[in-house]
């Protein structure tokens, strides 16, 4: 197995949303292969209990501003273990090419001459579509699928372009907005977004204990303070999210609507 990550190179591996199952059978095969796992704090319990016992792990998640690692302590950790030959693989939640820094570390490695592949894995707006059961792209409603992080540094406002967001015709997958609620909504209204559009918010998504909630624009800052707990949460915005699409079948208990 070990000869799947060559001594001195580095994998960067999207673990999906959490749950084991929805791990490709390609990001299992590379961390039982590992001798070093370096794991973000949003990959899945099931998904650690899969290292082997005898790899090292380490600790580098960032969870709202709770930093185990900043991220040129973490470049410098990948760049000192593949230098001193371990077969590494660098962990992160959802797919590591959306909205998981995966640049600046494959620029590290390239500095350093490290040999580096990435194995994709499933993003969050996915699996939270999936599992309140919706289509992210909608014939003739929803023709355009935009992704976007609502994070911004503390002393920095969040500057998106709210104009091309608030587009009748699109799905947003806004990432990280928890605590950016009120501006996403106040903004979308703000550049025509109209007040009835449906939202529907997904917290630890694929999980055990998955809530799925829906609401609409104008009521998503009363809706993420109040019916999302400490999670990881994502907000998927448009006319594809409204309830009546379709019958679903997934399950009832974890709804909560917030009409």
């Amino acid at each position: 197995m070990s000869e799947l990550i060559a001594p001195g190179t580095v994998w960067l591996v999207g673990s999906g949303p959490g749950d084991p199952d929805l791990l490709t059978r390609k990001a299992e095969k590379l961390i039982c292969a590992a001798s070093i796992v370096f794991y973000d704090a949003l990959v899945g319990s099931g998904i650690l209990d899969l290292i082997p016992a005898a790899t090292n792990r380490v600790a580098v998640g960032k969870r709202s501003g709770r930093h185990s690692k900043d991220q040129r302590t973490i470049n410098q950790m990948l760049v000192h273990a593949a230098k001193s030959g371990e077969r590494v693989v660098r962990l992160k939640g959802g797919d590591p090419s959306i909205f998981g820094r995966a640049t600046e570390e494959m620029e590290i490695l390239t500095t350093h001459d490290i040999m580096f592949q990435i194995c994709p894995g499933i993003t969050a707006a996915s699996a939270a579509a999936a599992s309140a059961s919706k289509s992210l792209t909608l014939r003739g409603l929803a023709r355009k699928l935009i992704f976007v992080t609502a994070h911004a540094k503390s002393d920095e406002p969040l500057d998106l372009d709210w104009q091309n967001l608030a587009e009748p015709d699109a799905t947003l997958a806004i990432y990280m907005g928890k605590s950016s609620a009120a501006i996403v909504s106040r903004n979308l209204i703000g550049a025509g977004m109209a007040k009835d559009t449906p939202v529907l918010l997904v917290e630890n998504a694929s999980l055990d204990n998955e809530r799925i909630i829906h609401s609409r624009i104008d009521l998503l800052p009363l809706t993420a303070k109040t019916a999302l707990g400490n999670g990881p949460a994502i907000m998927l915005i448009g006319s594809a999210m409204a309830r009546d699409h379709n019958k679903s079948l997934h399950r009832q208990s974890k709804i909560a609507e917030a009409l």
